[in-house]
């Protein structure tokens, strides 16, 4: 036979010397490696016993003078021994041994019947079962435990996620703010501004000819000035608009082909002040679209625009096409200064320009490409820029032929 992986402490617990010393001498002829046999005679002394010393099995007599083998096989499971109990009768009864098996006995053994063989198979089928059980209980301990962390951290990740959202309403709400804040102020700023414009071109008209060079060319800074002011507010309010939810979509049909030229018409004097030259190449066999005229013609020049004012030298190409899915393609291209990768990340971010210091050449609010995102999403369509450092740069933006009306 198999001996036993580790030698075992055995308590027997038998008010009867002549039966403790049957298995005594039973246990020695197994090939069980026993290390120690510790004898008592009471229930009282084997709790006591097992609570002093740890034991690996039991040996318990069915009838002690001051407890019965089912009551203490009671106590002990109820006070937290679980260590193999096997339990010895001088009876055959079934219902004692049901009995025994369910207040917690690993086994039990008929005194007449007892031999080496069966003890030895008695104890090494009780010891398997014990730590089998033993791991089992280990494991549903270590269960209980990351379930309990488990707990923990998800009421942690749930208490987070609630802090994130109320930081996320407490944002969209400075937001809101924000942009009801910039539109008023856009909106109240714009009605000065344009008495000053309004009032200005008509003192140049009436005083044409009054004026002195030095007056002229100080009423003609004023208006010059308070123009670009207002375009500035102007998308100032554009923004506040469109962070607000507040900007529709006015759609009906038009010729894209007539837009773009009339759009390139107005921004010629540009070009021509730094000797750049504007080109549009048309390749829409279908020019007619619906959208919002207004809106298209803004995306077309702060592109257009934005091209100008970073190029030097070279010009600005508009390229309108149709795509294969049945869009309209326009795509902006200058041979500027361009971009580096990483500047690419947040061009479209509001109040960004690629040059952000004090002494930065192009003036602006940095609204601009932030405006173009925006409306060209409301559009449902798509915008995309490629650019290298010194070569130019060219935005491409995909809109559908037919807006959706607002509903």
């Amino acid at each position: 036979m198999e001996s036993a992986e580790k030698p075992l402490r055995i308590l027997l617990v038998d008010d009867d010397a002549a039966d403790r010393l049957l298995v005594r001498r039973t246990l020695h002829d197994t090939d069980l490696t026993v290390s120690a046999v510790a004898e008592v005679a009471y229930g009282q002394a084997a709790i006591a016993a097992l609570t002093e010393t740890p034991y690996d099995c039991v040996f318990l007599d069915y009838q002690l003078p001051d407890l019965d083998g089912l009551q203490l096989v009671q106590q002990l499971r109820a006070q937290g021994f679980m260590l193999p109990i096997i339990v010895l009768t001088g009876q055959g009864d079934q219902e004692t041994a049901v009995q025994l098996m369910k207040a917690g006995a690993s086994d039990y053994v008929v005194k007449s019947r007892l031999n080496a063989d069966l003890i030895t198979q008695c104890i090494r089928s009780v010891l398997r079962v014990y730590e089998a059980e033993e791991a089992a209980r280990q494991a549903q301990q270590q269960l209980q435990i990351t379930n309990a962390l488990l707990l923990q951290q998800n009421q942690a990740v749930e208490e987070h996620r609630r802090e994130i959202q109320r930081q996320n309403v407490e944002v969209m709400r400075s937001s809101r703010l924000k942009s009801e804040f910039l539109a008023t102020m856009s909106h109240e700023l714009r009605t000065p501004l344009n008495a000053i414009i309004g009032f200005s071109q008509l003192l140049m008209r009436r005083r044409e000819g009054e004026w002195t060079d030095q007056q002229a060319e100080m009423m003609g800074r004023i208006n010059s000035n308070a123009n670009h002011l207002l375009t500035l507010l102007n998308e100032i309010l554009d923004f506040s608009k469109l962070g607000a939810r507040c900007l529709e979509l006015d759609v009906e049909p038009l010729d894209l082909a007539v837009l773009a030229q009339k759009t390139l018409a107005e921004m010629q004097s540009l070009a021509e002040h730094k000797s750049l030259q504007l080109a549009l190449n048309l390749q829409l066999d279908r020019p007619i679209i619906t959208n919002d005229p207004l809106r298209l013609r803004q995306v077309l020049t702060n592109l257009i625009s934005n091209g100008i004012k970073f190029t030097e030298t070279g010009g600005v190409t508009i390229t309108i096409a149709a795509t294969a899915d049945d869009n309209v393609m326009i795509s902006v291209s200058d041979t500027g200064q361009g971009m580096a990768p990483s500047e690419l990340s947040y061009i479209f971010e509001a109040f960004r320009q690629v040059d952000q210091s004090n002494t930065r050449r192009h003036n602006g609010t940095g609204l601009g490409l932030a405006i173009v995102d925006a409306i060209v999403s409301l559009m449902g369509g798509t915008i995309k820029v490629e650019s290298q450092p010194q070569v130019g740069t060219t935005f491409y933006v995909s809109i559908p032929r037919t807006v959706a009306q607002p509903s």
